[in-house]
């Protein structure tokens, strides 16, 4: 039976792809965005979030933390046991919502992916992917009905200061997957001092319109949620300015294709 290691599964979102979807989340992630909103997927294992702020010191750690500050990332999964919890939701999803992998990085547990998306396949249920696009399995991604990628930024010394990797092999990726033909939505963070300017963002729009599959370039306002995360986990994690509603109005215009 392949099994992988799930870091959560969130049910009802309306933020990961068409309609209602469940997002299954995978653990392990090459890249360290300094900005990254699940730090907790970054390590490949399974690991405790811990939020001293919430412990009372009651000495009753062995038998389960009642308070909440101590929070176990990262479970072992069967194919069966995490399509149990994709059915229950199988009502909701219409003719648009499905599963969509997200993580970290999903297309690191590429055996465990694969028979995800085959299984919900013969439900004949949607899937989608959040990808990074630092590695590809064009096997794999060829089954899905929608690929979701993200491009944070096309310099390459930037992208290497913030996220740990160059973006020479996930650009070359995209190329990749564009061969698939099959609907591809990029994502874009934006995050001030990084990428949130117009010219970043219209380098980006370059991009992505070569890609002849590319429907749309989504902005995405950094939110520091992954803040708390990343101390819990022993992380450090940056916190960047929040973009204005006005900046993400203004750079939105420079992301249209």
């Amino acid at each position: 039976m392949v099994s992988g290691i799930v870091a959560d599964i969130e049910r009802f979102s309306t933020h990961d792809g068409p309609g209602i979807r469940t997002v299954v989340f995978l653990k392990g992630c090459p890249l360290k965005c300094a900005w990254c909103h699940n730090p907790e997927c970054i390590a490949f294992e399974p690991e405790t979030l811990f939020y001293p702020e919430k412990c009372i010191h009651c000495g009753q750690c062995a038998s389960g933390c009642y308070t909440g500050a101590r929070e176990t990332c990262g479970k072992e999964m069967t194919v069966d046991q995490v399509m149990e919890q994709i059915l229950m939701d199988r009502a909701y999803y219409g003719n648009l919502g499905g599963v969509t992998f997200s993580g970290g990085e999903p297309q690191c547990q590429p055996e465990f992916l694969s028979a995800l998306i085959d299984a919900c396949k013969k439900e004949n249920i949607h899937t989608a992917i959040e990808t990074s696009m630092i590695v590809i399995h064009p096997e794999i991604l060829s089954k899905l009905n929608l690929i979701m990628a993200d491009v944070k930024v096309m310099d390459d010394e930037i992208h290497q200061a913030f996220t740990g990797v160059s973006n020479a092999a996930i650009l070359k990726n995209f190329r990749k997957a564009d061969e698939l033909n099959l609907p591809i939505i990029v994502h874009t963070p934006v995050i001030p001092g990084v990428n949130a300017d117009k010219e970043s963002i219209l380098a980006i729009r370059d991009f992505v319109k070569t890609l002849k599959n590319a429907q749309r370039l989504e902005l995405l306002p950094y939110h520091p949620l992954g803040v708390d995360k990343g101390r819990a986990v022993g992380r450090v994690e940056r916190k960047f300015e929040i973009p204005s509603q006005q900046l993400m109005k203004e750079l939105q215009a420079y992301a249209d294709l």
